[in-house]
């Protein structure tokens, strides 16, 4: 009965004060195990698309509950991620 879950947390960008978001995956094995395989799927602004490293998040997180996820969305994610990191770059990139 192996699960897959969708962490996410938030906290204000340093450049903006924009919400960042930050996801994780893992897998548990069973309901009592402990997570394992532990990723870092990103981190992006939504309001100015800056990707700030998630490695030690600011004293003011919200933690959002784990959700159950199935692997078909994480495509779908990826893919949304990028786009919104290309055009962030591409505002930044015309407003400099």
């Amino acid at each position: 009965m192996r699960k897959l879950y969708l962490h996410l947390y938030a906290f204000p960008c340093e450049l903006c004060t924009g919400p960042v978001v930050v996801a994780t995956t893992a897998v548990r094995e069973n309901a009592i195990s402990l997570e394992t395989d532990i990723r870092q799927v990103g981190s992006i602004c939504i309001s100015c698309g800056h990707s700030p490293s998630p490695a030690i998040p600011p004293k003011r997180v919200r933690y959002l509950p784990p959700a159950e996820w199935q692997p078909a969305w994480t495509i779908a994610y990826v893919e949304a991620r990028n786009r919104a990191t290309d055009s962030a770059k591409e505002r930044r990139s015309a407003t400099a």
